[in-house]
């Protein structure tokens, strides 16, 4: 450790404690432990509202090389409820960079720790799963942070998404000619979606989550898309409600990770949470239509349980708005990474295609949804 930073103490649910310096603002939080392994993108990791209420442990041991800067945030601010670091840079390199992310997260009161053994750390979580975690820097008095991470409230069972939804309905205009409009439900969604879109003549209507029908139907939209976001798909009936509402009046629709789990709640499926989850830049999945492997950016705790277990290419389920079928599946671990209708214009992916910062693999689902919208197989 440097020094000259406040003691700070990290203490799991378990009552695994780890010990190091403050980093960021000076203060308590509570959340949940999640590991990122991405290398890059950490300010677009801590800008994505998913992470709401999650404390971030970053895999990567170097973190803050290249500052801040006023054009990679995938949100209006930092979401994440606190963050974990092992060695963070002194100071950036980078000609874009405008602040360190030291100073980022203090002006932002974001509470965070430096000096930990990220690795330790991560595989105690991929050993006992995601648990509840506080970090102070204000005491270093571990029965007593345990005591208030016991009390915090699990992530199961948590509606999150109109927290960090949009107050009010915003456009992002198509860049050139307007081909495509689309009403996209804000779950917490990433800057950087409806600029992929617009990259594709879409014009998109970013509704906030308490959106009916009759908003998404006054817009006469091409087609609905449904976010990421934070929480658990089982708490939002309404959210689910709507799609069911969407898929009933065959409008073409995508979702992406929440969106992905959300329609599988609509079909009829179950979700559970995983044991660790996916978080970072670089989760192998397999398109099962096509049979090419893809690099993804994923961050996700909860999945959706295909029937009777595992999917094949050939392998369908009856529901209520006629078969369906997983599409993508991830190699690591079998989870369901996407799903569609065989028989209605509607599709989902559980990773982030839009992936700032990266990779591109996936870029093709936004032309696969232009495609569906303009009535192209």
């Amino acid at each position: 450790m440097s020094g000259g930073n406040p003691a700070a103490v990290l203490v799991l649910e378990d009552g695994r404690a780890f010990h190091g310096e403050a980093f960021g603002a000076i203060g308590q939080t509570v959340g949940e432990a999640v590991f990122s392994t991405g290398m890059t993108g950490y300010q677009e990791t801590l800008t994505d509202p998913s992470y709401r209420r999650q404390v971030v442990v970053m895999t990567a041991p170097h973190i803050g090389n290249t500052g801040v800067n006023d054009e990679d945030a995938e949100s209006e601010r930092i979401w994440v409820a606190g963050y974990v670091v092992r060695d963070p840079s002194p100071r950036p390199s980078s000609w874009r960079s405008r602040r360190t992310l030291g100073d980022e997260l203090r002006d932002q009161q974001v509470v965070g720790i430096s000096g930990v053994d990220t690795r330790a750390l991560t595989r105690h979580l991929r050993d006992r799963g995601a648990m509840r975690i506080g970090i102070s820097s204000v005491s270093t008095d571990v029965d007593a942070l345990l005591a208030a991470v016991r009390a915090a409230p699990a992530m199961s069972g948590a509606a999150l998404a109109g927290e960090v939804t949009t107050g009010e309905r915003y456009v992002v205009p198509a860049h050139g000619p307007r081909r495509l409009t689309v009403a996209a439900l804000d779950l917490g969604i990433k800057t950087m979606t409806p600029y992929r879109l617009a990259e594709r003549g879409v014009e998109t209507h970013v509704l906030p989550a308490t959106s009916s029908i009759a908003d998404i139907e006054e817009l006469g939209a091409d087609g609905v898309f449904f976010s990421n976001g934070p929480g658990d798909p089982s708490a939002n009936p309404h959210v689910v409600g709507l799609l069911r509402d969407v898929l009933e009046r065959r409008l073409p629709f995508f979702g992406i990770c929440f969106g992905n789990q959300l329609f599988g709640r609509a079909l009829g499926f179950e979700t559970y949470k995983l044991k660790y989850g996916h978080r970072g830049i670089n989760q192998p999945v397999v398109d099962l239509t096509t049979g090419r492997v893809e690099v993804t950016a994923h961050n996700h705790g909860f999945a959706v349980a295909w029937p009777g277990g595992g999917a094949s290419t050939d392998a369908t389920a009856d529901t209520d708005f006629g078969r369906a079928r997983v599409t993508h599946v991830c190699l690591n671990d079998d989870v369901v990474e996407g799903l569609a209708l065989l028989d209605a214009p509607a599709f989902s992916v559980q990773y982030h295609p839009e992936a700032a910062a990266g990779p591109h693999d996936s870029a093709y689902l936004f032309d696969r949804f232009t495609d569906l919208m303009e009535g192209r197989p």
